[in-house]
């Protein structure tokens, strides 16, 4: 389940955008419970994108910004607390780890389903009941 990390340069300490990733990494299982599911836990992978601030925009002005995306298959982020409670929590690890300087109304979370049975691990393209299997293992 890849999670894409995009924020303006500068927006966090040098370096602090790698602890972060793993931070909001670790609460999306916690809200899913499945801080322990290591089979699960492997399948979360993603990237950092770094922007200069030229490059950033809110509201068509350029500005700092943080993207949080996941993409996931539709059986993930489906209850409306788990939805919350995610976002809420993300938005708060963003705005500490950057000492308040990102304000939270410039820290965007979402969220894109995959479509069912195109899911590839390993080459292979899996429904969502067999995904279930992993996340309930």
């Amino acid at each position: 389940m890849p999670l894409t990390l995009t924020l303006t340069e500068g927006v966090l300490p040098k370096g602090a955008e790698k602890a972060m990733f793993s931070r909001l990494s670790d609460c999306m299982l916690k809200w899913h419970g499945q801080s322990e599911n290591q089979d699960l836990k492997r399948n979360v992978v993603g990237s950092i994108h770094l922007i200069p601030q030229e490059h950033t925009f809110s509201g068509s002005v350029e500005g700092p910004v943080v993207f949080v995306e996941w993409k996931v298959p539709a059986f993930i982020f489906s209850t409306r607390e788990i939805q919350q409670g995610y976002i809420e929590e993300a938005t708060n690890i963003v705005h500490e780890a950057s000492h308040g300087k990102q304000p939270r109304d410039r820290i965007w979370v979402n969220v894109v389903h995959a479509v069912d049975g195109a899911w590839g691990i390993a080459g292979q393209a899996l429904t969502n009941a067999q995904l279930t299997g992993v996340a309930s293992a």
